[in-house]
């Protein structure tokens, strides 16, 4: 359910995630191992880094700027991150994990398919967002919409060969297909646009001997200008930060959403800059950019609680220091170092998902925002999960006195 649910309405991945957190105590608490079985983390590294930047944000509460609740509700959205150490509790077999797979790529699949609808002004009765008929997103926005159809066309490429039926493979590529036509000449996110370039150069060099890989430094360039010059879309979206760009550097009046987002980010590097070693603790964001706006500009009007700078490396530094973007970046590491123990399809589809990531978040908070945060942590534990339980099993060695008996 909790694969199934991710991209979905806001109410149905709530609801997936409370079972998922119930399932996955029960699990921890009630699971029966024999002595000889090793525990499902056993030698990952992704857990260790979750929690460790879990408790450093809970630690950060001792000296956090923000009010209490705003503090609690950050960690909170920081918390989703447990989510992809539960499915790896929670999937057991290589079985499950396939299970799970087929349920986002179905789920995923008719998002595609409702966004395509949109786009083709046929009637999608269950779309709920806001952007449905202007940007033809379903259940988000076109933003966090294009990042997951990119990030569901790198799954079904790699993964093809898992895909049941005759015509599995085939169909899994056609999806694939589909998914990057509506990221490039449907959606408008920019982001996407990146992601998808970024996705589509790295199985171009993974199916090209290795001898042709460098090639790789200059395929995302001509993927970009070879775009530019067949979708409306990503020229007017690129056309744009390049006008937004020049209009902040001469006014700095964050009037557009590229003149918005450096504002947000020069504030963000000021708040560092002041607490380079511990940040201004969870939640500090909002309070901190508020007090450093109406420095400037005393008829500054708020921002929200539990806001972000749209940059989950610089919120990380923010609310944690120097030490919590570093944090960020292990983290990241830590997800990389354990994909190279699989197999090389299931590698390949968990690293380019952790690629989409820490791509999305030099321009979004990916992991702190809703529903795609939601999305990237359930879908890397279910990658990893995939990955590391399909590995072929090692006999088991015998205990002493069963080497004894054998002799």
């Amino acid at each position: 359910m909790a694969s199934a649910a991710i991209g979905l309405s806001m109410a149905v991945i709530s609801a997936a995630k409370l079972l998922l957190v119930i399932c996955g105590l029960a699990v921890l608490l009630f699971m029966r191992r024999s002595p000889d079985k090793k525990s499902p983390l056993a030698g990952i590294f992704t857990p260790t880094a979750v929690v460790i930047s879990l408790f450093a944000f809970a630690t950060s509460l001792l000296w956090t700027v923000a009010p209490q609740a705003e503090a609690l509700g950050a960690l909170a959205k920081h918390g989703k991150l447990v989510m992809m150490v539960l499915m790896l509790v929670i999937i057991r077999d290589r079985r499950e994990a396939l299970f799970a797979l087929g349920a986002f790529v179905l789920t995923q699949t008719l998002l595609l398919i409702s966004s395509w609808m949109l786009f083709a002004k046929l009637p999608v009765p269950w779309a709920t967002s806001h952007m449905a008929l202007t940007e033809y997103a379903v259940f988000s926005s076109y933003l966090d919409q294009g990042i997951m159809s990119a990030v569901l066309a790198a799954v079904c490429w790699h993964l093809r060969r898992l895909a049941p039926g005759r015509f599995g493979s085939q169909l899994a590529i056609f999806i694939a297909l589909l998914a990057l036509a509506n990221v490039f000449f449907v959606l408008s996110g920019r982001t996407a646009h990146v992601v998808a370039i970024a996705l589509v150069s790295m199985g171009i060099m993974w199916e090209l001997p290795k001898k042709y890989r460098p090639v790789i430094v200059v395929l995302p360039f001509l993927l970009a200008i070879g775009l530019f010059f067949t979708s409306t879309k990503v020229r007017d979206r690129l056309t744009e930060v390049q006008t937004d760009v020049q209009v902040y550097s001469t006014s700095e009046v964050p009037a557009t959403s590229s003149g918005v987002r450096l504002n947000l980010w020069r504030t963000a590097l000021e708040s560092m800059q002041m607490n380079p070693l511990t940040g201004a603790g969870v939640g500090s964001w909002s309070p901190v950019f508020n007090r450093f706006q109406r420095q400037n500009n005393p008829a500054h009007v708020d921002i929200n609680s539990n806001g972000n700078p749209h940059q989950e490396y610089l919120l990380w530094g923010v609310e944690l220091g120097i030490p919590g973007t570093l944090l960020f970046i292990g983290l990241l590491i830590s997800i990389g170092w354990d994909t190279l123990k699989m197999e090389k399809f299931y590698a390949q589809a968990a690293q380019s998902t952790l690629a989409a990531l820490a791509i999305s978040c030099l321009f979004n908070s990916s992991i702190y925002d809703a529903q795609i945060g939601d999305f990237f942590c359930i879908l890397l534990g279910l990658l990893l999960a995939l990955g590391l339980k399909s590995l072929p099993v090692q006999p088991a060695v015998p205990h002493r006195h069963e080497q004894l008996v054998i002799a």
